[in-house]
């Protein structure tokens, strides 16, 4: 066994956290692989070897693997030294209080890596994924990047008991907070430096809740969220206590919807100019603006066709077309000039009705115009509608994309 050398060249102290680092003269690496660990001492050498295994053969980027004792009471920590003396590229930190979002937090805030990741110690999820994980996040094409265990494709081998907890846990997320990503609890995430590190103070969670409230804080801010389809394998000796977990699960989730109630929870405007979002390519735009068009045009035939013996021509008209624009710029917002959370969202929304007014103008002078000719089908006022907005179609693409979603700067 090596001998562990606690000289102050190898063991720094900091703000409460201990680090001992025999190989803190190297380069700083691209990805800092944070593996939280309490009372590991049973598992822990054998998850090391084998993720520095793969790392050094598999792995093309430069990384970092850093153990991130949480008030361990058992060996974890001197076998977590011992690991950083024998292993290059493998570092160890200690805390004196227990929580792994406190660990995570304290790793991740320290770092200076420009990606940061996690993974459970027990490496449940197929290492493979790494690379898909943490790729985007060096592109620049993602803010944060989550395995989840719940896509179509995936291999996941668990009991049926954590199985219905996953899923009736993600579902309670979707209802109560609108969260869009589909895993919150898989232990193998990763974050561009930047972005997660403005975000940390926003996070009040210290323990397992801090990966929750971390991505949903993330998406009300408009960050972009990537997901990798995983395979897993439960860990028979999970330490997770269920029942208090859940517990400060609902307390967490309670405690977000006080607070976004409160309008608290976002950061100030211009945050994230660093990692925003890169405007897609022009003739993408098009194709996706005329895709968002047709099925526009559709609902708003639906709804008129629906709605005219009714109200009448007009009303109909007035009536679809109010909804269709705000479904509209809502989808031409996100999905054709990539604009995501409340940023701006009020400004976009009102510059939307501006440019939405245009058309609807149109539609009604075309309406006075059929009923001054005598015209009263209902199908033929309908065919002249749809001219109408497929004719105006290209003047609110530019006016979208020159006004109502252009940036401030």
């Amino acid at each position: 066994m090596a001998t562990i050398d606690l000289s102050p060249s190898h063991l720094i102290e900091r703000d409460g956290l201990l680090l001992y680092d025999p190989h803190r003269e190297r380069p700083t690496a691209t990805v800092d692989i944070v593996i939280p660990v309490y009372n590991e001492e049973a598992g822990l050498e054998e998850s090391i070897r084998r993720l520095h295994s793969y790392l050094t053969q598999q792995f093309p980027l430069s990384w970092t693997i850093t153990i991130a004792d949480n008030a361990s009471t058992d060996r974890t920590w001197p076998i977590a030294c011992r690991l950083s003396l024998l292993f290059d590229g493998v570092r160890a930190v200690h805390l004196d209080a227990k929580g792994r979002g406190r660990a995570l937090r304290a790793v991740w805030s320290r770092s200076e890596s420009p990606v940061v990741a996690y993974m459970d110690v027990d490496l449940s999820t197929d290492l493979a994924a790494l690379l898909p994980l943490v790729a985007p996040l060096v592109s620049g094409h993602s803010d944060l990047a989550i395995g989840t265990r719940l896509a179509p494709t995936v291999r996941v081998v668990r009991g049926p008991k954590r199985e219905a907890i996953s899923r009736t846990y993600n579902l309670l997320l979707r209802a109560a907070l609108n969260a869009g990503f589909s895993d919150a609890q898989c232990g193998f995430k990763a974050a561009r430096t930047d972005a997660v590190q403005r975000l940390l103070p926003l996070v009040v969670d210290e323990g397992w809740f801090f990966d929750t409230e971390l991505l949903v804080l993330a998406e009300h801010n408009g960050l972009r969220i990537h997901e990798v389809p995983v395979d897993w394998v439960d860990d028979l000796d999970s330490r997770v206590h269920v029942v208090s977990t859940a517990k400060g699960d609902l307390l967490g989730m309670w405690r977000m919807m006080r607070a976004f109630v409160r309008h608290n929870g976002s950061l100030p405007a211009g945050s994230f100019e660093s990692v925003e979002p890169q405007q897609r390519p022009f003739l993408e735009q098009l194709v996706r603006f005329g895709s968002i068009g047709l099925v526009s045009t559709a609902v708003f035939a639906l709804g008129f066709l629906l709605l005219a013996g009714a109200l009448g021509h007009v009303l109909a008209a007035i009536t679809s077309f109010a909804l269709c624009s705000v479904l509209n710029t809502a989808a031409n917002r996100r999905l054709t000039f990539s604009l995501m959370g409340r940023t701006h969202r009020l400004r976009h929304v009102a510059r939307g009705l501006v440019v939405s007014s245009l058309p609807l103008a149109m539609m009604l002078v075309t309406l006075a115009a059929l009923a001054a000719l005598g015209s009263t089908a209902t199908l033929t006022a309908l065919a002249a509608l749809t001219v109408v907005n497929v004719t105006t179609g290209l003047l609110r693409f530019v006016l979208l994309q020159r006004w109502v979603f252009r940036s401030p700067s």
